[in-house]
């Protein structure tokens, strides 16, 4: 399916947030998607993500998720002074300031006329993989992809602790887990305590284990693998269809 694709501004506590969002070419109302990208923002690799999925048949909205300290339109470098970038604006976001982000896209998605109000899920990479989790929180959320999320059972996420393990309670929302077993980012004792707290919480999930690193599905880094990428990107859109369609 063709997409087309244009830039919006959001005002979330006064700051410029700009997302992106791509569309389905063919006039219709769609499922809305929350896209969250990794630490390096909205460069080529997470940008041809988003049109990727938008192709399948989704309104896909990315925000960048460091505008209240990075300029509008930054894109951060996959490498390593990027990534103490990356990160040093991740810690310098405090953890309402992610939230009131995600309340104002999902609710920029639900004013879009051709996005269906009542079809509304979030998907995300590495630090973008957390705060997918937390958008699930939100009772618009129906479907949840969290791409080897960081940081949810140690509550690291920005400034001070985030309490995603502890509200867990509170998803409605079916989950889809992707991993790498080789990245040590998110290792088996965090993966594990993820899906006891899910089963725990009787939260409807499945997790997909691949033998391969942190962000293998990032597709300009050393890391990426082709074959574990598309293995999981095709259980993502069936999973996503499955919700939706």
């Amino acid at each position: 399916m063709q997409i087309t694709k244009r830039n919006i501004e959001l005002r979330v506590d006064d700051s410029l947030m700009r997302v992106y969002i791509a569309t389905p070419k063919p006039p219709g109302r769609y499922p809305g998607i929350l896209f969250y990208s990794d630490i390096y923002q909205l460069g080529g690799a997470m940008i041809r993500l988003v049109n990727y999925l938008a192709g399948f048949g989704y309104v896909v909205a990315a925000p960048e998720i460091f505008h209240r300290i990075e300029h509008v339109g930054q894109v951060i470098e996959p490498d390593d002074i990027g990534r103490m970038r990356g990160n040093d604006d991740a810690r310098r976001t405090t953890i309402s300031e992610y939230d009131a982000d995600c309340r104002a896209v999902i609710d920029c998605l639900k004013s879009e006329s051709n996005v269906l109000p009542d079809k509304i899920g979030a998907l995300g990479f590495c630090i973008g993989g957390h705060l997918a989790f937390r958008a699930a929180f939100e009772s618009e959320i129906k479907a949840t992809v969290c791409c080897y999320p960081t940081g949810i059972p140690s509550g690291k996420l920005g400034k001070g602790m985030a309490d995603t393990i502890e509200r867990v309670r509170e998803i409605k929302s079916e989950m889809l887990f992707v991993f790498g077993t080789q990245d040590p980012h998110i290792p088996e004792n965090d993966r594990q305590t993820i899906i006891k707290s899910l089963e725990n919480a009787h939260v409807a999930h499945k997790v997909l284990l691949y033998e391969a690193e942190h962000t293998f599905m990032r597709d300009d880094g050393y890391r990426y693998d082709s074959e574990k990428a598309t293995a999981a990107w095709s259980e993502i859109i069936a999973f996503l269809k499955y919700k939706f369609v």
